[in-house]
């Protein structure tokens, strides 16, 4: 009888992130569906108009998103690899932090294929296709933030796979989702969770909440919320100021921040 040699025996290999790809389907999405984004896009934009960074608004059309309908990701990756190289992939849900910080590494941003339903406009159990896109794409179509998502996105590899992946995650989320910057002397919106969530967006420019100014030693170690509003909303000198005090941090730079 054949008796293995357990030594031989390769180790199971960590999934790669393409494993975490889907098709988007776009022809399977439903006319309700489509009209749950212009419903999402109708509202948003008017509110945002000059509480958000510049580059923001100019993103929209650039890629032509602006456009009635769920955008098909094959036209809108032609706008974006051309304009900054990254590219739009489509996932099922929700990717473990180490797949989602290699697509970001490889200029590749995930995107939910599926949006949610008219009855629950404002809640998301996880991001839909319209916080993915809608949230962060048009910045990704501005150079600065577009290699400080690289940046993160080799940062945060590393971090993960070497226990700091905490640390990598709140200094995203207080800047790339909930973040807020300052222009021309205003304070806007910056991330995607505000610019893609109606309720958030008021919240967070509107509401009596902190608004510290944005240190990495902070912010890296400020908790945040999931399910609820955050507590408090780090405010950044500019985007630009935000975009290379990220791209420039390294590991060690980051365990020290934890510290």
């Amino acid at each position: 009888m054949f008796q293995p040699d357990f030594a031989e025996i390769e180790k199971p290999q960590p999934a790669r992130w393409q494993d975490y790809l889907a098709a988007q389907d776009w022809h399977h999405f439903t006319a309700e569906e489509h009209g749950v984004w212009d419903t999402l896009f109708a509202r948003q934009l008017p509110y945002l108009g000059s509480r958000i960074v510049t580059p923001f608004l100019e993103g929209i059309p650039k890629l032509s998103l602006d456009r009635p309908g769920i955008p098909e990701l094959g036209r809108l990756n032609e706008r974006l690899e051309t304009l900054t190289g990254w590219r739009c992939v489509s996932v099922p849900g929700l990717v473990p932090d180490d797949a989602f910080f290699a697509m970001l590494a490889e200029r590749r941003f995930p995107i939910g294929n599926f949006i949610r339903s008219a009855d629950n406009l404002d809640y998301l159990e996880e991001p839909d296709c319209f916080h993915d896109i809608f949230g962060h794409v048009p910045l990704l179509a501005h150079e600065p933030v577009a290699r400080l998502m690289e940046a993160m996105g080799r940062l945060g590899v590393e971090a993960v796979a070497s226990g700091q992946g905490e640390t990598i995650s709140r200094l995203y989320w207080h800047t790339v989702e909930f973040g807020l910057a300052r222009e021309r002397g205003e304070v806007k919106i910056l991330g995607a969770g505000l610019a893609s969530s109606f309720g958030e967006a008021h919240f967070a420019i509107e509401a009596d909440v902190p608004r510290p100014r944005f240190t990495l030693h902070d912010a890296a170690n400020a908790a945040y919320r999931s399910d609820a509003f955050q507590p408090l909303y780090f405010v950044s000198d500019s985007l630009d100021c935000a975009a290379h005090a990220l791209e420039a941090l390294h590991l060690d730079g980051l365990k020290r921040l934890s510290r």
